[in-house]
């Protein structure tokens, strides 16, 4: 069965090699998203599974996303994974890490990383 994905991060090259990567395994169907504004409005309407959500971003940083969604009734089940820049991966073990009680991933991430951090969050 496949999973829905909903990325959202203000680098269109990264949403789009994301998508792409993700999309090819056959696994997932992803939706992305580059302003964080937006990003409620698109989870409300795409019901992801799993929202991967960038930290840093200029108009609404993920932080702020993430307790929005938390918040909302439609949206308070979802699952999410911060990805972010300002830790590298020698600050993280491979796998990621925990911010606020949400696993996250530095940049750039592996395919085979994100999509093992994918897998297990959605098993958990």
């Amino acid at each position: 069965m496949t999973k829905r994905i909903l990325v959202v991060d203000d680098e269109p090259g990264i949403t789009r090699m994301t998508k792409l990567n993700l999309e090819r395994t056959g696994n997932y169907v992803v939706r992305t998203e580059n302003l964080g504004s937006q990003a409620i409005a698109a989870a409300r309407e795409f019901k992801p599974d799993l929202i991967l959500l960038d930290v840093m971003m200029p108009d609404m940083d993920g932080d702020e996303i993430s307790s929005r969604i938390l918040e909302d009734p439609q949206l308070s089940g979802s699952k999410i994974v911060f990805m972010t820049a300002i830790v590298t991966k020698d600050e993280t073990d491979a796998t990621g890490s925990n911010i606020g009680g949400f696993e996250f991933l530095a940049k750039p991430v592996k395919t085979e990383d994100l999509i093992a951090t994918i897998e297990q969050v959605l098993a958990g």
